[in-house]
């Protein structure tokens, strides 16, 4: 097994220990609360822009009461409107039951109750009986109601407060830190949605820290130690796996195995990825690695490995057209696995294919929560595969995931119990669930991390 460090590389990427009160994750009064005072002030990743690639084309996002159409008005430009007629508050687009979200194309937009109808820009442009409001309908009081929208990534992003900072301003270091990896030219593999037994917080926290590594994915740890840190950046963290031994600038996701062999360990943990979690991984990395037995000698060094297996992937995939990005190996050892975009999104990139979380309240039943998963990649222009949001049953998603659903079920029942005094984060590991509840914190006015003594 390769030697890990085991310690941080500078003080200040550690904090002191904390206990975060359960309240975040179980209290009614929390998950009403949230509605005002954070949903309706954070910028939140709604959707690609891919889902809206015409003039006309639209989708909707909501995040509990509130609903938003987010269109596309010209080839180059985007807008966001409050999902309801301003006339008697009937939503102007309905999503089918079971759906995530609605998806379309439109001329215009025509309230199903009264006839009310909308152009791309929000004026409205037909009232029947007009007349009858004697010249009160002016069209500031007629016009949908504009959500700031803003884009990012590849992501479409909007905030329901009118007075908020820009996206730039809210994502901080975040676009320096993960522009590189051209995250805006990957396409959706698949795309699944769940509506699961836990706070939003319990699910997005599952998959915001690798200490759970050793102990839910078990089988992972015949290909290697998988010992993490966690960093803080304002609102947002990252977190990442420590590199072996004298690999420190080849530390990424893309991991080789460990052992006596690395030829064969890369190639038996791409194998294992690939079908049984079905992410981080793509088709082309798999058979890469399981090539290496073949054009390596035994013996070959971890690194040389790591660095054979990747340049003979990048150049399969160049040859089907596909074009990785070039990023400089100590800012990859930098940007770590994944960001923790708060407060409820999650990015794994890669320079090939990417893995992405997100949480939000089901209704305002705090032991309820939509969930999400996507998967990334990319693929020949032209070749990029129709996807579709997925609900789907957590007994069919992928085997490693639902090992982290069995966690998220059972800690959100632990919660509630009598003899739970609070999460105790590990400050090193676990430092984005820390830096979560912080900044929470600071919005909801309580659920602050306490110091442990």
């Amino acid at each position: 097994m390769n030697e890990m460090t085991n310690v941080a590389s500078r003080a200040d990427e550690l904090i002191e220990p904390v206990s975060v009160p359960a309240e975040a994750y179980i209290s009614a009064d929390y998950a009403r609360a949230e509605r005002d005072r954070l949903w309706r002030k954070v910028w939140l990743q709604a959707g690609r822009l891919e889902d809206i690639p015409e003039v006309g084309n639209f989708i909707t996002y909501d995040i509990l009461g509130d609903s938003v159409v987010i269109v596309r008005t010209t080839p180059d430009q985007i807008k966001a409107y409050h999902n309801v007629c301003p006339h008697r508050g009937r939503r102007l687009v309905d999503t089918s039951p079971g759906a995530r979200n609605a998806r379309g194309s439109r001329s215009n937009f025509i309230c199903g109750f009264h006839g009310w109808t909308f152009d791309r820009e929000g004026a409205c442009t037909f009232v029947n009986h007009k007349d009858d409001w004697q010249g009160a309908l002016t069209p500031e009081r007629t016009s949908l109601g504009k959500v700031s929208v803003d884009t990012w990534g590849g992501w479409i992003w909007i905030n329901l407060d009118p007075d908020c900072d820009s996206l730039s301003d809210y994502l901080g270091t975040v676009p320096e830190m993960l522009d590189p990896f051209g995250l805006q030219n990957m396409r959706n593999r698949w795309r699944k949605w769940i509506i699961f037994d836990c706070n939003w917080k319990v699910a997005l926290e599952a998959f915001s820290e690798t200490y759970h590594v050793q102990t839910t994915h078990p089988e992972f740890n015949a290909f290697g130690e998988f010992r993490g840190w966690a960093r803080k950046h304002g609102l947002h963290t990252n977190i990442g796996y420590e590199a072996p031994k004298n690999m420190e600038e080849n530390q990424a996701k893309l991991r080789i195995g460990s052992g006596e062999d690395p030829r064969l360990s890369t190639a038996e943990m791409q194998v294992y990825t690939w079908e049984n979690a079905n992410t981080n991984t793509t088709m082309t990395l798999v058979n890469a690695a399981k090539r290496l037995k073949d054009e390596l000698p035994e013996g070959t060094p971890a690194v040389e490995v790591l660095q054979h297996w990747l340049k003979t992937a990048r150049a399969d995939d160049e040859k089907r057209g596909v074009i990785w990005p070039v990023v400089d190996p100590a800012h990859t050892a930098k940007s770590g696995t994944a960001w923790q975009i708060f407060p409820n999104f999650q990015i794994g990139h890669a320079v090939n294919n990417m893995l992405c979380y997100s949480a939000r309240p089901y209704g305002d039943d705090p032991d309820k929560c939509i969930f999400e998963a996507a998967v990334y990649e990319l693929f020949p222009k032209g070749d990029e595969p129709e996807t579709e949001w997925e609900y789907t049953k957590a007994e069919d998603w992928p085997g490693v995931l639902q090992q982290d659903f069995a966690n998220m079920a059972a800690v959100q029942q632990g919660m509630k119990n009598v003899g739970f005094r609070g999460t105790q984060p590990n400050p090193y590991m676990e430092r984005a669930i820390a830096s979560l509840h912080h900044n929470l914190a600071a919005y909801m006015g309580t659920g602050d991390p306490l110091p442990m003594e």
